[in-house]
Parts: C-alpha cells; sequence; structure tokens
C-alpha cells in the first residue's frame, strides 16, 4: 500500500462528505419544491463551477486542470447522471422505502467493481461490514413485499451506476487529484443537463436563491471530500460508511420535520455503526 493510504483519514474525509450530502437533502427538498429537478441539476453544477474557481487557481489555474484521461472523467458523470436521474424517476414508481433499500445495495456493486477493475481485495473484513450495512439499512426501511414493477429495475440501474461513479471516482484519483475530478464533473454535467434544464427552465423566486447556492456548495464539494476519502483507502472500505447517511437522515427528519425515530431506526443505526467500527479496527500490521 502507498505511504497514502490511511483509514483515519479516509473516514474523516467520508463523514465530512456525508455532512455535506445531508444539508444536501435539506436545500434540495426547498429548491425542488419549486423547481424542476433538471434545472435544479443545471444550476448547481453551473453555481458550483464558480465556487471551486479560487480553488482551482490555488492550485495552479485552468492549465492546471488539463487531465490525460478525458474519457474516463466523461465515463464517470454520464454514470452519476444517470444514476440520479434513474433514482429520482424510481422515486414516482415504488415506494420510498424499497427505493432506499435497492439504491443501498450500491456498495455490494462497488465491492464486486472494485475487486474486478482496481483490483482491491474482497477480504471478508470488508464482506462482514457490507453484510452489517445492508442489515441496518433492511432493518430501518424494512421494504415491503410488493412484486417486481420497472420501477425495482429502475432503482437496480441507479445504484449500479452509483457504484460504477464511485469506482470511477477512485480510479480516478491514482492520477488527477480532487480539485481536477470535482472540476471535470461539474464541466461534464454542466453541458449534459443544459438542454434538459432549458426545456423546463423557470426563473426562481428570490426566497429560493440562497437554497440554491447551498445546494450547489453541499452538492458539488461532497463529491471533493468523497474523491479526498478515496484517495486515502480502498473503495471497498469507504463506500460502506455512506449507510451512516441513513440514520443520520432520520434524525434530521426528527429534527426538522417531526419524523419519528422508532425501534427498528435505532436498531439500523446500530447495526450500521458497529460494522463500520469493525471496519476502521483494522490490524496493526495492516497500517505499518
Amino acid at each position: 500500500m502507498s505511504s497514502k493510504q490511511s483509514t483515519v483519514k479516509a473516514a474523516a474525509w467520508m463523514m465530512l462528505s456525508l455532512l455535506l450530502l445531508l444539508l444536501m437533502s435539506v436545500s434540495g427538498r426547498v429548491v425542488t419544491h419549486e423547481l424542476n429537478v433538471f434545472q435544479a441539476m443545471e444550476m448547481r453544477s453551473v453555481i458550483a463551477f464558480f465556487m471551486l474557481l479560487p480553488l482551482v487557481y490555488r492550485e495552479g489555474g485552468l492549465r492546471e486542470m488539463r487531465t490525460s484521461i478525458p474519457l474516463r472523467h466523461i465515463g464517470r458523470n454520464v454514470a452519476h447522471y444517470l444514476g440520479q436521474y434513474a433514482w429520482l424517476l424510481g422515486l414516482t414508481l415504488i415506494p420510498l422505502a424499497q427505493v432506499i433499500s435497492i439504491e443501498f445495495t450500491a456498495p455490494i456493486w462497488a465491492a464486486f467493481l472494485a475487486a474486478i477493475f482496481l483490483k482491491e481485495p474482497l477480504t471478508w473484513r470488508k464482506g462482514i461490514v457490507i453484510l452489517f450495512g445492508l442489515a441496518g439499512v433492511a432493518v430501518i426501511v424494512r421494504p415491503g413485499g410488493a412484486p417486481l414493477n420497472p420501477g425495482h429495475i429502475i432503482t437496480l440501474g441507479a445504484a449500479v451506476a452509483f457504484a460504477i461513479s464511485f469506482v470511477s471516482t477512485k480510479a480516478l484519483t491514482r492520477s488527477d487529484g480532487a480539485t481536477k475530478i470535482l472540476f471535470w464533473m461539474l464541466v461534464i454535467q454542466s453541458i449534459i443537463g443544459v438542454v434538459p434544464a432549458l426545456s423546463v427552465w423557470t426563473w426562481p423566486s428570490s426566497s429560493t436563491w440562497p437554497w440554491i447556492f447551498l445546494l450547489a456548495f453541499t452538492g458539488s464539494f461532497a463529491h471533493f471530500c468523497m474523491a479526498k476519502a478515496l484517495a486515502h483507502a480502498d473503495a471497498t472500505v469507504v463506500m460502506p460508511m455512506d449507510y451512516l447517511r441513513v440514520p443520520a437522515s432520520a434524525l434530521i427528519g426528527y429534527l426538522l420535520y417531526a419524523e419519528a425515530i422508532d425501534v427498528f431506526t435505532a436498531t439500523g443505526a446500530g447495526l450500521i455503526l458497529l460494522g463500520n467500527l469493525f471496519n476502521l479496527q483494522r490490524p496493526r500490521r495492516l497500517e505499518s
């Protein structure tokens, strides 16, 4: 392993990423109440691009953002954009509990994809983390037994797309830094989304603009933090930490929207935390 590898640093960056994702969910709920999702996604990318420029110039300017692997950046961002769209479409076709359950199969696909394409070892420790995480998510969301319909397939496609995006980000960190990865994400997704956004465009009200800026910052810089996390640890170490979004979202729902936290949420959160703590307790000989 490279000297850059550090589970503790990866965990710290991933926790910051999760915090930003949670703030994004709050601002996203406000923005999409008024604006179409395509427009919200496009405004996020364009505004965040200008937010990123000071960091770009601190690292040498636009010239330093040149990449030798443009096709990999395009592939990663096409997968991520399609995943976002499929996830939102799934919400209109099947119950939310089922959407969340299927979405959180992404770590399984990421683990297998990382093992195949990145040659990362799929150890028994990582397998246990994945099992604990999936068990925790299943306990929390308690998906129903409805028969399979197109929404299940579409949402499963979203989970696979997210896994491809995640593993692709890990591959990109081998040659490009977090700033460069985020730079190309904003450029490529702005280009991808411009036509769909213009087709549904309406001018936001003044009260929505602060939430749009918050959505732009959190939704984009969460990816910066995630890229930093992936630079310090394998994808199969970092990805299971994303399970913490479920109990954290439940807490935000309780505090902001008076949504009760029941025994299932508490039990599932415990399983998720146990799995992640087990993952962080790596044998000392592996840290040498």
